[in-house]
């Protein structure tokens, strides 16, 4: 009999670092999904990062995760977005080869010899006494295990949108849905919604007449996400730049009763933040353009990604609406855009930690909790795999706090405030942001992979020796003096008042505008820039930092006092009615928790520390007359 400690169904962002970490973690784990061959795809932009999602593809290597790794591999171009703003909104990204990636993310999981694989694809789930026992495929294999992640992405009954009349069943184009997993799971009471996603078209690069386009190219400076591997960067592609016009517009007004969304075949809600082109046109009507990038899907192709035009018009019309574009007057189209429609199951229906309420054992990670981002999958995955695992060897959960990472905010805000729309990360979510920085991530979670020996010594060792160098780098800045002779043409360069004696460079450096790492570089040190970073951050926004970091120590006491287990929350009257509606719905497990639901005011929050504490009266008074 095939028995496992871990399954985990879908080989997608989530499913891959879910069987990554539940590995690390020590478990036997079983990567189920329908197509080998797509383990680790690329289903829309090849790209990874961005505001807050590069944050966070950062925290997910700091746990011992694999995308950074593979992105480091199949970077051909890197940005740091928004190096003019504030360093909390700092935001790696990098854009892939499509294959690379697939082929890295397949390599690294296959390093680890705690991962079998098996294509298949899942009708049912095994329960046995309100928990799970594995999972029996369409061919009838059956597989047991103590713990399943469920990583089905847009899978889950999906169907593809291409116009009015054209309707096909898919997860994804060329490949099929799963319809019996989801019936399945919806037996067990779990509550389904459906939402919607799209993707533009694609063109052949030939046929665009590049030269005429806005070049993008990327930083010169080398980085690398992972903060254990420097890989070697394959070869740099630029990206490019160019509008949409009133020709477009017009294609699309006219055709708009032609269009899935607008005709009537699609009613689910799609991401606000990433509209398609007739949400654009419709919605900002007097808007003279907009922005169109086309971006390199890899080395060995000359496809492009047209990022910014996702449609679920009919393919002539959005190869009429290409040709009215610059520099694509001639362009070929080598795939049409297309919406596509999915179940998700509303998070609100799990614990925080990923753990469904209705089922023991029973995992969710990815666009199945109503997110939509490969980096917001990656993060489930990797909170999803650690607690599966530690179901099933009988470890402790694992819980990451919003004040101590995206993800944690990420998992926060699905299980408490649940999603209306596809949920995306951004830097305004947390209410922390400064202090969740993308240089600091392995700062922040070294000391829980290594708490849970998640790292193997010599990825402990390369953590350790970098936090040391940044240590060292600030140190070195707080001890140095720098002359005016040696100063000054740097503080020059940067429209700074020059000094007329020697200064400490940590009080040059905490100037906004003046590097740290060009202060030291003028001393004949040369420290690497990504290292450098850090300290150069912690001097410029100490007093800011040391505000937030004391917010968060309030936040995380309210988060140690636990709700009492069964509380009887719809007897509590000096509760609203709302509040007392959310809490029995939810059952947070503490008042930090209880704190953040919507519907509970602060007044609410006072009131329930009063009626827990007169609860734990109570009980202290029945334990004392019993003894």
């Amino acid at each position: 009999m095939n028995r496992y400690d871990v399954v985990v169904i879908g080989g997608g962002h989530a499913g891959t670092e879910a069987a990554a970490l539940a590995a690390r973690r020590g478990a036997r784990v079983l990567l189920l999904t329908q197509n080998l061959e797509t383990i680790g795809q690329m289903s829309c932009n090849p790209a990874i990062g961005g505001i807050a999602k590069g944050t966070v593809a950062r925290e997910v290597d700091a746990l011992g995760g694999i995308m950074s790794r593979a992105t480091d591999r199949a970077c051909i171009q890197f940005r740091m977005l928004n190096r003019s703003k504030g360093p909390a909104v700092w935001s790696p990204r990098a854009q892939c080869d499509r294959g690379l990636y697939r082929r890295a993310v397949r390599h690294l999981l296959e390093r680890q010899p705690q991962i079998e694989f098996l294509q298949g694809t899942v009708a049912r789930l095994l329960v046995s006494s309100g928990r799970v026992d594995g999972v029996e495929t369409l061919n009838g294999i059956i597989i047991r295990a103590r713990s399943i992640v469920v990583t089905a992405g847009t899978f889950l009954r999906g169907r593809i949108h291409q116009g009015l009349h054209t309707q096909i069943p898919a997860g994804r184009a060329g490949d099929p849905p799963s319809t019996e997993m989801a019936q399945d799971i919806e037996s067990y009471g779990l509550t389904v919604s459906r939402f919607k996603t799209g993707t533009p078209p694609r063109v052949d690069g030939r046929s665009v007449a590049l030269d005429r386009l806005e070049l993008q190219s990327g930083d010169q400076d080398p980085f690398w996400f992972s903060f254990y591997e420097r890989s070697p960067r394959p070869e740099q592609r630029p990206c490019y730049l160019t509008y949409t016009g009133p020709q477009l517009r017009d294609i699309v007004q006219r055709h708009l009763n032609a269009s899935a969304l607008y005709g009537g075949a699609i009613a689910s809600r799609g991401p606000r933040y990433c509209p398609s082109i007739e949400d654009k046109i419709v919605k900002f009507p007097h808007a003279e353009r907009h922005q169109v990038f086309l971006e390199p899907e890899g080395l060995d192709t000359s496809e492009m990604y047209v990022n910014g035009l996702s449609t679920s018009l009919p393919p002539d019309v959005q190869l009429g609406f290409l040709r009215t574009i610059q520099g694509m007057e001639s362009v070929t189209m080598t795939r049409a855009g297309y919406a596509i429609e999915y179940d998700f199951f509303p998070p609100t229906q799990l614990l925080p930690t990923l753990e469904s309420k209705a089922v023991a054992g029973l995992f969710f990670a990815g666009q199945v909790n109503g997110t939509t981002g490969y980096e917001e999958a990656a993060a489930q995955g990797v909170l999803a795999g650690l607690n599966a695992a530690g179901r099933a060897l009988g470890e402790g959960p694992v819980e990451i706090s919003r004040s101590n990472a995206f993800l944690g905010v990420l998992v926060d805000d699905l299980v408490n405030r649940g999603v209306d729309e596809p949920y995306r990360l951004f830097t305004s979510r947390s209410e922390y942001r400064l202090l969740l920085r993308q240089d600091n991530a392995l700062r922040r979670l070294l000391p829980l992979a290594d708490d849970l020996n998640l790292l193997t010594e010599e990825e402990l060792k390369s953590a350790s020796e970098r936090l040391d160098s940044e240590e060292r780098v600030r140190s070195d800045a707080e001890c140095t003096t720098i002359s005016p002779h040696l100063a000054n043409p740097v503080l020059s360069s940067c429209d700074s008042a020059t000094i007329r004696e020697p200064t400490r460079v940590a009080d040059l450096a905490r100037r906004p505008e003046v590097p740290l790492h060009d202060l030291l570089q003028a001393l004949g040190r040369a420290p690497d820039g990504q290292v450098a970073e850090w300290a150069d951050i912690e001097l410029k926004y100490a007093g800011y930092l040391a505000k937030e970091r004391a917010a968060a120590l309030r936040l995380a006491e309210m988060d140690h006092l636990e709700m009492p287990i069964g509380i009887d929350y719809p007897g509590l009257t000096t509760l609203s009615t709302e509040c007392r509606e959310k809490l029995d719905k939810i059952r947070p497990r503490s008042l930090g928790q209880a704190s953040r639901i919507p519907g509970v005011s602060r007044s609410d929050v006072q009131n329930l520390v009063f009626e827990v504490i007169k609860q734990r009266r109570s009980l202290v008074s029945r334990e004392t007359l019993e003894s």
